[in-house]
């Protein structure tokens, strides 16, 4: 291992880097100290808590991918580095080695803008020990690297319970909850009802019961027709010795595979093993059905959410098959995907090393994988359809009832005001209708009447005007605290003859004051915040509502600044026109930083070619000989 990845996972503080901000000399520093080896980036933002962990196979190209222009970036990008203050990486010597340490890291510190897997219970198995003279079939949620075979993974609890009381009561397997057989001198109560066949008191030998065994591994593998052939000879042979009795017994085990066999879909007539990934989008939000094809038969299915932050397809379907594959559940020789991803031949190698086998990851364009990738996306569309459905009819009565309203609000408007030190002061209006953002209500005000720092004073004229314009909305979601509350509620109080919606704010969580881990919700006549939970859909509802307006006000503010910015000399260098303008003083802050760089490193701003940094430095070069002229002249005349 290298001396810096020592240092790194040692915590030595000098193997953190402080992220460049807006300052190309910094950034060529910071390039330095990146390395092309593969292996994990974490950004941390000032308090230290790191908020996005990623793998590459070249750090530093892909480190530096990040510090392009904020438009070339998308939102979510763009807001993480702008809270990003710090760099910790960890090298690794394989690109495989990247993949479970990101896939750990992800799980440890649960970053703000990483892709999450939510869900991250382990779907249950069936173990069935082939070592032990007498196996036994347990319901397990870890699959361990050892000799045991298991089954599933099965969609729900209830599935595999169903499953395993159909079994017991087919073959009969011990039951006994420790590995040992007991000592006992009579059966146990299991044995007393037909559900066991009594190995505790040497009932039956370990030849019979492994044949007995053989048979439940048929039946978990979904072999059922070549276990009723075994069976249906079991009965003939019972029957011709005269042995009605155990005949009849395995007549009743012939029938219950039978009613299986009809419940059971054969989906895929090749009789393999293969997870089925559908993945659509919906407003605000990706679904995920994840089909469970065992030996050519689906045996279950399970759905997985994502709030929509801008990724793409291929982002939210990387990160599902990184973080749900290395919970240890199942892997099937086949993977289907809907979308492809980039890097899949590595994932592919990653994924095989964890299962210890050849796996493919398939993005198929046609035949039967095609048609079960279309069933999969068929069950997620209808997966989407019916939660949307639900969240529209149930949320609006939900907010009503946590925020004690008096009626059910259908129309909610967020507000929120953006200025830098009371300059270029804006306020924003975003609108929803029953739970969903409703555009055409979003509305952008320049603030006329406040001068200074008056975040309260702008926050009353926001609602003037607003209110002035009719269509009232149900309720009024205030991006602030108790004190925004209350301008507010007295700025509506003071309009006469216009009927007030209802209002309540929501704060973000002060650290500073140790104001606890949540944001707060404040109502009209209420002392302390509401007290609801942090997962709670009507505190995920408002803070949406609340990152919304804040986003579009943030925006609107920035694009007033960046019209203001006054005329320079850089309007007289061929070439540079205002975006070239912005794009420059953006990056590298003012006109002393931009005539100081050489060429080399004037090239390193996006944007900026071989040719127009030629330019710049000629213009200025030209610039500074006017100016030794001048300073020339004047002393000659003293």
């Amino acid at each position: 291992m290298s001396q810096h990845k020592k240092a790194v996972r040692g915590g030595d503080p000098a193997a953190r880097l402080l992220l460049p901000k807006n300052n190309v000399p910094d950034l060529i520093s910071f390039r330095n100290n990146l390395t092309v080896s593969s292996g994990v980036y974490l950004f941390m933002d000032k308090s230290g808590r790191v908020i996005y962990v990623g793998k590459a196979k070249n750090l530093k190209k892909r480190i530096l991918s990040y510090f392009k222009t904020q438009s070339s970036l998308s939102y979510k990008t763009a807001m993480m580095m702008n809270k990003a203050e710090k760099l910790d990486f960890i090298l690794t010597d394989t690109e495989n080695e990247a993949f479970i340490l990101e896939s750990n890291l992800i799980k440890k510190h649960l970053p703000r803008y990483n892709i999450i897997l939510r869900d991250d219970k382990q779907y249950p198995c069936l173990r069935l020990d082939i070592r032990h003279p007498f196996p036994q079939l347990k319901i397990v949620r870890k699959i361990k690297k050892d000799e045991a075979l298991y089954f599933g993974p099965f969609s729900s609890g209830n599935s595999v319970r169903s499953t395993l009381k159909l079994i017991d009561r087919t073959f009969q397997l011990r039951k006994c909850k420790s590995s040992r057989l007991p000592k006992r001198s009579r059966p146990c109560l299991n044995y007393q009802l037909g559900r066991c066949l009594g190995v505790c008191t040497n009932n039956i030998s370990s030849d019979a019961y492994g044949e007995i065994t053989a048979q439940v591994r048929l039946f978990l593998e979904g072999r059922n027709r070549e276990l009723i052939k075994r069976l249906e000879k079991k009965m003939g042979l019972a029957s011709d010795q005269l042995d009605f009795e155990k005949a009849a017994g395995i007549r009743d085990q012939i029938m219950a595979v039978e009613k299986i066999i009809e419940r059971q879909d054969v989906v895929s007539p090749k009789m393999k093993d293969k997870d089925i990934i559908g993945l659509v989008r919906g407003e605000g939000v990706f679904q995920i059905a994840n089909l469970f094809v065992r030996k050519g038969c689906l045996l279950g299915s399970r759905y997985h959410g994502f709030k929509d932050q801008g990724e793409s397809k291929t982002d939210i379907m990387t990160a599902f098959l990184k973080q749900y594959y290395s919970q240890g559940v199942f892997i099937p020789d086949y993977i289907l995907i809907s979308e492809p991803i980039e890097g899949i031949i590595s994932i592919k190698k990653w994924v095989s090393e964890l299962a210890k086998k050849k796996i493919s990851i398939h993005h198929p364009l046609k035949g039967e994988n095609l048609r079960l990738v279309r069933m999969a996306l068929s069950n997620a569309e209808n997966m989407l359809s019916c939660r949307a459905e639900s969240y529209d009819v149930k949320l609006p009565e939900l907010v009503r009832e946590v925020l004690k309203l008096e009626k059910r609000p259908v129309f909610i408007e967020g507000l929120d005001i953006s200025n830098l030190h009371g300059d270029q002061a804006v306020g924003t209006i975003v609108s929803f209708k029953d739970g969903k953002a409703h555009k055409s209500g979003y509305r952008n005000y320049r603030i006329k009447n406040v001068d200074g720092i008056d975040d309260y004073g702008m926050m009353s004229e926001l609602v003037f005007r607003r209110l002035k314009r009719g269509n009232i909305p149900d309720l009024f979601v205030v991006d602030g605290g108790k004190g925004h509350l209350m301008a507010v509620k007295r700025s509506m109080d003071n309009i006469p003859g216009i009927k007030t919606p209802e209002v309540v704010s929501i704060a973000k969580k002060d650290k500073t004051r140790g104001g606890g881990k949540a944001d707060k919700i404040y109502l009209p006549g209420r002392k302390n915040p509401l007290s609801i939970k942090a997962d709670h859909p009507v505190f995920l509802f408002l803070m949406r509502i609340r990152d919304e307006a804040h986003r579009r006000a943030v925006t609107y503010h920035r694009k007033l600044r960046a019209k203001k910015i006054d005329t320079s000399l850089l309007d007289q260098i061929p070439g540079i026109g205002p975006k070239k303008k912005r794009l420059l003083l953006k990056q590298l802050g003012n006109i002393d930083a931009i005539s100081s760089l050489k060429l080399e490193d004037l090239v390193l701003v996006p944007g900026i070619d071989q040719n127009l940094a030629k330019n710049v430095i000629n213009f200025f070069k030209n610039e500074v000989k006017k100016t030794d002229h001048y300073r020339i002249s004047v002393d000659i005349r003293k």
